[in-house]
């Protein structure tokens, strides 16, 4: 049987899922969702209570997605005791930029043609005016909250990621080491740690 080179058989993927577990690797592709927030939240969870010394990396390469999924990915990094690292590589954006932040800067690495992207989160709300009120002020609350997170996360004033944030704001690697988001620019996995 042959497979497409964008298709795996469930026996490869499986396979891969294993090295990748005993290598203590999570990639992150593609968009954010529940399905994904999961998916790592078991996987960071096993790594992390399998052994507290060895650090566990986690590759980011995702347009975003939604940002209850995105704090999720946050907050777990943020909560096993092991040492967690992120490499940017690809397209870090939106959600995934967040996700990207958690660890210290010092564990924030990005390949050299990743490029990153911050903005405000998008509603996509109806129903009543009423509920559409509502909807409103959560996002702004929202907006707020994961402006601070940044500021607090790349060292920058609020008012800055704030105004950045307004609007898609774009950066290549070296631009977002400037901006404080990445810590280190590497060509290799040899160079995360």
């Amino acid at each position: 049987m042959s497979i497409k080179n964008t298709e795996r058989s469930d026996a490869q993927t499986g396979i891969m899922q294993k090295a990748l577990l005993k290598h203590r690797i999570i990639p992150i592709f593609g968009e954010i969702n529940w399905e994904v927030a999961q998916e790592f939240t078991e996987k960071i969870m096993v790594m992390s209570e399998e052994s507290v010394s060895k650090p566990i990396r986690v590759l980011v390469n995702s347009p975003g997605g939604y940002v209850d999924a995105g704090d999720t990915i946050f907050d777990m990094i943020r909560f096993v005791r092991s040492r967690v690292m992120v490499v940017g590589l690809g397209c870090v954006a939106s959600a995934a930029a967040l996700i990207y932040s958690a660890p210290p800067k010092e564990d924030r690495f990005s390949l050299p043609n990743a490029r990153y992207m911050l903005h405000q989160p998008l509603g996509g709300f109806g129903g009543s005016v009423a509920d559409v009120k509502i909807e409103a002020k959560e996002i702004v609350k929202m907006r707020e909250r994961l402006n601070r997170t940044i500021a607090t996360q790349t060292g920058q004033e609020y008012e800055r990621v704030a105004s950045d944030s307004d609007r898609n704001f774009w950066m290549d690697s070296s631009e977002a080491m400037d901006y404080g988001l990445v810590g280190r620019l590497v060509d290799s996995m040899v160079d995360v740690k």
